[in-house]
């Protein structure tokens, strides 16, 4: 194992070093929180593709592949139609708005900033949790890496994520998220996935060893499919972990051609997974949790030195996820919630406020990464905490943004009715149906639909100014935001 465990440390090494590196680069709020708006198509695809798949997308994906068989891809197989969607139907027009968050977006639309900080709040539930659930899967990893009590393996994790996020922002993570591409490319795809099929015999054996029902596409079940279409397909075209890299891009085109391609590597990311678990279910039948099929088949199967290679794949995952997650929550806390309530306005976009802003996300970082450590050593259910998050996000907010971009005639009252509404419908429904049934968003977002459409019709359309000012936004010929430079176009 010494290999092994060279490889990881050699891994978290390169992670801090870039995290410094990159925080020679992040000078002001454009360049920490969206570095600088321009990521080109290459280097835009790899951190779209890191971001969207974790620890649940890979040791999830790996146990429903052992559970299910090759039906187990559609959890992931769904983030990749989200991403898809929202690469090829909105990401464009998302690029061009030029702001920071999704509460900005609807603030535009609404206008008023009435809407921004009851959506601040749900999103920034959203975004803590989703990073509490990747900070939780280090226990895992860490666990087969160096047999460690699993608290010290979360604040272990969570500290070196928390470190280069803190750092450098958005350039940190970028470029630590495109090493993490490479790395889950070849350790999960180059070389798990035929070392496990090979050593469970091939197709043909894993074909006679298993039911039929493990190489049924739908063998999951027609209503399990649709609920993570319903939640993960919906929550990639919302979610402001996802929305602040599409603000990355530096133009339309890379937006829209650079997330398709991540969208189509994570449908060959998700069959890939679901192989790997079914080549783990013939070779060891009676695991007693199914999530351990991963860290079982990379223990015992492989040789030395790729040992370590995939279990830093593994890591890869969980950081590509927890970081973006980290820094969204951050960006939300700081620019959605806090400032809202201090009642500040855009700074200036001199050097020193510039310097002062930076200072004050890298605040936020820290502290919500402290934070996201703590609620993620209390919690124990990977499943319930990532569960309750998308069910917050998709119950309360895909209708506002989704009908602030396809209806002209939403109003802001309208918009505020389906937050409200929407998410106090879901809590109630997980509290009497349990977090993990699917009625809670199933009512959840009919009851956000209901609200949106009639407390709009119901209140006086939104100021034909207001509409004015976000169509020429959404055609990019606002001018640039007043905290970030102006920049030749691309």
């Amino acid at each position: 194992m010494a290999v092994d465990y060279l490889v990881i440390v050699v891994y978290l090494a390169g992670m801090l070093a870039m995290g410094w590196w990159g925080m020679r680069r992040a000078r002001s709020k454009s360049e920490f929180l969206v570095a600088g708006r321009r990521l080109g198509p290459a280097m835009y695809s790899g951190t779209m593709a890191a971001i969207v798949l974790g620890g649940a997308s890979t040791i999830g994906g790996v146990g429903l592949g052992y559970q299910y068989g090759l039906s187990g891809a559609w959890m992931v197989f769904a983030i990749g139609l989200g991403l898809l969607a929202l690469s090829v139907f909105f990401s464009a027009r998302i690029a061009r708005l030029k702001v920071y968050t999704v509460s900005e977006m609807l603030d535009l639309r609404y206008g008023g900033g009435r809407a921004g900080i009851i959506s601040g709040v749900v999103m920034w539930a959203y975004t803590l949790m989703l990073a509490v659930t990747s900070t939780i899967a280090y226990a895992t990893i860490f666990d087969v890496l160096f047999d460690i009590d699993r608290t010290l393996a979360i604040v272990l994790g969570g500290s070196i994520v928390v470190a280069y996020s803190t750092l450098g922002g958005m350039w940190s993570i970028t470029l630590t998220d495109m090493v993490q591409f490479v790395v889950k490319t070849i350790g999960v795809l180059l070389l798990l996935l035929p070392i496990a099929v090979v050593k469970a015999g091939g197709f043909s054996a894993m074909r006679a060893e298993l039911p039929t029902s493990y190489f049924d596409p739908l063998g999951i079940g027609g209503e399990t499919i649709f609920t993570y279409v319903l939640i993960y397909t919906f929550g990639m075209l919302i979610g402001q972990d996802i929305w602040q890299r599409v603000f990355t891009a530096r133009g339309d085109r890379t937006a829209k051609w650079g997330g398709t391609v991540a969208g189509t590597y994570c449908l060959a990311y998700a069959l890939a997974g679901a192989v790997i678990g079914t080549a783990a279910k013939v070779l060891y039948p009676k695991l007693g949790n199914a999530d351990d099929a991963f860290a079982t088949i990379v223990k015992d199967e492989l040789p030395v030195g790729v040992r370590g290679l995939v279990l830093a794949a593994a890591l890869a995952a969980v950081m590509s996820t927890s970081s973006g997650a980290l820094i969204a929550c951050a960006t939300v806390a700081n620019n959605d919630i806090w400032s809202r309530l201090r009642g500040i306005a855009e700074a200036p976009s001199d050097d020193h406020d510039d310097h002062d802003e930076v200072r004050g996300n890298r605040a936020f970082i820290l502290l919500m990464g402290v934070a996201v450590i703590g609620t993620a050593i209390a919690i124990d259910d990977v499943v319930q905490a990532l569960t309750v998050a998308y069910n917050l996000l998709v119950g309360g907010l895909l209708v506002p943004i989704l009908g602030g971009l396809v209806w002209r005639r939403g109003t802001v009252y309208g918009a505020l009715a389906s937050v409200v509404v929407g998410g106090l419908a879901v809590i109630a429904l997980m509290a009497t149906h349990g977090i993990l049934a699917n009625e809670p968003v199933y009512y959840g977002l009919l009851a956000s639909l209901a609200a949106y459409v009639i407390v709009s019709l119901a209140t006086p359309a939104t100021d034909a100014a207001v509409l004015a000012a976000w169509r020429e936004r959404l055609a990019g010929r606002s001018p640039e935001l007043a905290s970030e430079p102006v920049t030749a176009p691309q």
